[in-house]
Parts: C-alpha cells; sequence; structure tokens
C-alpha cells in the first residue's frame, strides 16, 4: 500500500511538471532570467532541469498533501501491532487468560 500511495504522489506530479515546464518556458527565454541583478551562469539546459525538479517537488508537495489528508481515520488509529504484543491501553488487546 505505500508504494502504491507513493505512486499517487510521484506520478501525477511528474506529468504537471512537465506540464508547468511547457506553460512557463512557451513565455519566458532561460537566458534573459537574472538572480540579483546578474545573469544567471547556467545553461539553458541547466535551467530547464533545475526548473523540472523544483516544479516536480512543488507538485509532489501538492499531491502528498491530498494524499497524506484522504487517509481514513481507521488507518490514522489502527495499532500496527498484532493483538497478543499491544500495550495496555492500546484497544482490542486479547485476554491473556488461558
Amino acid at each position: 500500500m505505500r508504494n502504491m500511495r507513493l505512486m499517487w504522489i510521484a506520478w501525477p506530479a511528474f506529468l504537471m511538471a512537465g506540464v508547468m515546464e511547457i506553460l512557463v518556458f512557451s513565455m519566458l527565454d532561460p537566458s534573459d532570467l537574472t538572480w540579483f541583478g546578474q545573469p544567471l551562469a547556467v545553461s539553458r539546459q541547466g535551467i530547464y532541469t533545475l526548473a523540472f525538479f523544483m516544479f516536480w517537488g512543488i507538485t509532489m508537495a501538492s499531491s502528498a498533501l491530498t494524499t497524506l489528508l484522504s487517509i481514513s481515520p481507521f488507518e490514522v488509529n489502527r495499532c500496527p501491532l498484532p493483538a497478543r504484543e499491544r500495550p495496555d491501553g492500546c484497544p482490542k488487546q486479547e485476554s491473556s487468560c488461558c
């Protein structure tokens, strides 16, 4: 289930990062970018690459937040230990008699 949730986060974020890359750089030339008034000392491909990973990270954070908020209360409150190994306060503890 964890790997499936990771793909729910990474794959849509990857696709949207590609869309954002196309939209941003169809209107902006990377060679026109400046940092504190100085032109960037990075090639066009470098700027495209850095921007893609930045867009991917932002959209992954958005997808991760959506996935986190979609977890049911049952999954959040479920005790991960088998019934016999649960501490005294954990619900549904099996009795230790006979």
